[in-house]
């Protein structure tokens, strides 16, 4: 068993610049990863599918300037564009290292877990610290469709990896990363159909401002299925969906993209009295805190909005607390994007939100 100051599970947009200034302040840390360093941003996240859209949008620019009289002739290279999201990507993933290698941070490539009152283990490494920060983010939910594991499925961990983009694909759950990467695929030259369960897309939104981006898709040729989820998937020599009404849709590929489930199962959490909650997020209070002393959660394993900036957001206020202050997350103004073109964004809350609180809202 060896002592440390701090231990960081997980190498996210929050943990790795804890990890960072404690290290450089001299402090003893160990950091804790499973897979890849940077979280799920720079790795199946923001940077990669950034990239993509890069070079979907201006094909989807090319095309609509016909428009406006100037005629262009699009050619996609789709094995170049995967490349160049993967060295855009491999960038990345090298300035992380090179932060934590030049703060000398100890990294350790392991699944971590619990093994008392903040102590872990993973990796042939023991260790117990007074102060442990979870960043371990989440993973892909599978949803409970007849069949479907039995299909060689892509998420947002698995698409990225692609040399070659499928020609037809189904695309299950509306919401954020589903209609970006639909978008991204039609404009690129596959022929995409999205299935929502919803009423309508990302319903957490305004409707009018939901329409213009179902508007949007549709103008681009992606046939949206609204109010549709499927029933069965089967595999001949094509992947079949079977959707509730009978409709039988024939595909190469399926992208799953309907909902997250956080990294916890193996943590071992209650071997350091950290509470999860029924849908086996980490339980924090407004400072972060789990219900271990000295225990933090940052980010979407504890169940806050799936964004870097948030993570990165609570990383600031656990380490002002750190040090002395007393800085909750309820100060928090949420502001995010959704790159589909037209991109929606919105700061605070939307409008059904602010007229249920009495606010006058036009």
């Amino acid at each position: 068993m060896e002592d440390v100051d701090l231990i960081v599970v997980g190498a996210g947009q929050g943990g790795v610049p804890l990890a960072v200034d404690y290290a450089k302040a001299g402090k003893r840390v160990v950091l804790f990863e499973r897979k890849h360093l940077g979280g799920t941003c720079v790795n199946v996240g923001c940077t990669p599918s950034k990239a993509f859209l890069a070079s979907a949008h201006n094909a989807g620019r090319a095309r609509d300037a016909a428009g406006v009289h100037v005629h262009c002739d699009v050619r996609v290279d789709t094995r170049a564009v995967m490349r160049r999201v993967n060295e855009v990507r491999g960038e990345w993933q090298d300035g992380v290292k090179k932060k934590l290698d030049d703060a000398k941070v100890r990294v350790v490539m392991a699944e971590a877990h619990f093994t008392g009152e903040r102590t872990l283990e993973g990796g042939g490494v023991s260790v117990r610290a007074p102060i442990v920060v979870l960043d371990k983010g989440t993973s892909p939910a599978c949803p409970p469709i007849d069949g479907l594991t039995n299909v060689a499925y892509y998420t947002n961990e698995t698409f990225f990896d692609l040399e070659d983009l499928p020609k037809r694909i189904v695309v299950i759950g509306g919401g954020y990363v589903g209609l970006e990467l639909g978008q991204g695929l039609q404009r690129l030259g596959s022929r995409v159909t999205i299935l929502e369960t919803g009423k309508r897309l990302i319903p957490r939104e305004d409707e009018d401002a939901t329409e213009v981006i179902a508007k949007a898709l549709r103008d681009d040729g992606v046939d949206l299925r609204v109010g549709m989820s499927a029933s069965c998937v089967a595999k001949d020599k094509l992947v079949t969906v079977r959707l509730e009404d009978g409709t039988e849709i024939e595909t190469d590929a399926i992208l799953v993209a309907a909902g997250r489930t956080p990294n916890t199962e193996a943590l071992d959490c209650a071997k350091s009295g950290i509470e999860l909650d029924g849908r086996k997020f980490v339980k924090i209070d407004a400072t972060m805190r789990t219900t271990c002393a000295g225990v933090y959660a940052l980010g979407e394993v504890a169940g806050q909005p799936a964004f870097t900036h948030v993570a990165w957001e609570d990383y600031r206020r656990v380490k002002a607390n750190l040090e002395g202050g007393t800085r909750t997350r309820d100060d928090r103004v949420l502001a995010y994007s959704t790159f589909t073109e037209p991109q929606l964004g919105r700061v605070g809350m939307n409008e059904a939100e602010a007229k249920s609180k009495g606010h006058d809202c036009r």
